[in-house]
Parts: C-alpha cells; sequence; structure tokens
C-alpha cells in the first residue's frame, strides 16, 4: 500500500478514536437537562449540558433539573443547590429525587443515605432549614448520621437534624477556599490537551511523503 493512503487511513482511525478516549478519561461524566433557569458553577446552563463529577448545580424557583449517569438518574427541584459527585450527589440546600441501580447515594452535611441493595431505589432528601427529611419511595436505604445507622423502609419517612453540622460548614465557609484540584485535572483541560497533541499528530502525518530537506542523489 502507497504510504500516503496508509497515512490518511490512520488518521481517519485515529479522529474516530479520540472521541472515545476523551470519554475514558472522565467515566463519572453525565449528561444534565435543564427546564427552567439553571447553572453550572455560576455560568448559565443551556437547556443540555455534560456535567462532572465536583460540578455544582444551582436551579432558580421556577427550574428543575434532570441528571441522566450510567444506571442513575438525579431530579433537583427548584431552588436547590447540589454537588454532582458521579455516583453520589451532595446537597447544600433545596431538593434532589434519586433513582438508582447502581448505589448512588445521597449526602447532606452530616447525614448520608444510601440504597439498601442493587434493585431499583428511588429516595428523595429534602433540607429545611437544617432539618434534613428522607423519603424511601422504592426500596429500603440507610439512613446514616456518623454515630448512629437505622433503615428506612419503602414507602416511609423521617427525619434528622443536621444543624449543628450546617453551622460547622458555615463557618468553615468563611475561609478561603483552597484549589479544587490541578488545573490539568479537569475534564476541559484533558480535552483541550488531547485536541492539540490530535492535531499535531494529523498535521505530521497529513505531511507529503518527500522529507523536508530532500538530498538529491
Amino acid at each position: 500500500m502507497h504510504p500516503s493512503r496508509l497515512r490518511n487511513i490512520f488518521c481517519w482511525v485515529l479522529i474516530g478514536l479520540l472521541p472515545g478516549a476523551l470519554l475514558a478519561a472522565d467515566s463519572g461524566a453525565a449528561m444534565l437537562y435543564a427546564k427552567g433557569t439553571a447553572w453550572i458553577n455560576g455560568a448559565s446552563v443551556p437547556r443540555s449540558s455534560a456535567v462532572f463529577p465536583g460540578d455544582l448545580v444551582q436551579t432558580k424557583p421556577d427550574a428543575v433539573v434532570h441528571i441522566n449517569a450510567t444506571g442513575s438518574s438525579v431530579m433537583i427541584q427548584s431552588d436547590s443547590l447540589v454537588k454532582y459527585e458521579g455516583n453520589a450527589v451532595s446537597v447544600e440546600h433545596g431538593a434532589v429525587t434519586v433513582s438508582t441501580t447502581n448505589g448512588m447515594s445521597i449526602r447532606d452535611g452530616g447525614v448520608g443515605v444510601v440504597p439498601v441493595s442493587s434493585a431499583q431505589t428511588v429516595f428523595e432528601v429534602r433540607d429545611v432549614s437544617g432539618t434534613v427529611e428522607i423519603m424511601a419511595r422504592t426500596g429500603d436505604v440507610s439512613v446514616s448520621t456518623g454515630t448512629e445507622t437505622s433503615t428506612l423502609a419503602q414507602g416511609e419517612q423521617t427525619t434528622r437534624d443536621d444543624s449543628e453540622n450546617r453551622k460547622k460548614r458555615r463557618r468553615a465557609a468563611g475561609a478561603a477556599p483552597a484549589a479544587g484540584g490541578a488545573v490539568l485535572d479537569s475534564p476541559y483541560a484533558i480535552a483541550a490537551g488531547a485536541g492539540a497533541v490530535g492535531g499535531l499528530l494529523l498535521w505530521v502525518l497529513l505531511q507529503g511523503d518527500d522529507p523536508a530537506s530532500p538530498v538529491d542523489p
């Protein structure tokens, strides 16, 4: 096969493989769909967007957000602030409903809620001024406060007082936040770097067959 034709084939293979490699770089990514006004990390969200572990999602009083991840879906209700963490969500305030078959959990301050089994489980956590309301809609969930753990059966609901933990979080929030991780760890930086490398490879591979400085015999 002629070298230039082989080079072109390799270029197309590289183009096809690059998007898959980028997705594999962050397996915790999911798709977010917004109805109404919402933000990711303080930036306005269009009707749909990718969301990555560590992203803060906020909804206005007229908005609802759905996040679809592998084996799980999350509904963030209006007037809520939630951190997406891959196989977990952390509630700062507001209400979240999770439907999962792979153990996605919800944490609200010092209160953690985890499905008891791998069967389809639907549960809701609502933060109301330091009082955490938990509802097990389908399947059982385990509720932990760090000092005690109990099981909430399907159809039941309970509350936990997390006001003391809320005070601690407010005091901690008064300090200057540390950097949220190395810049190069960002999925956007990974994508940009991979794109630059892929572009460079394509440029090199698409050059002519003749050497840059041919030498006549």
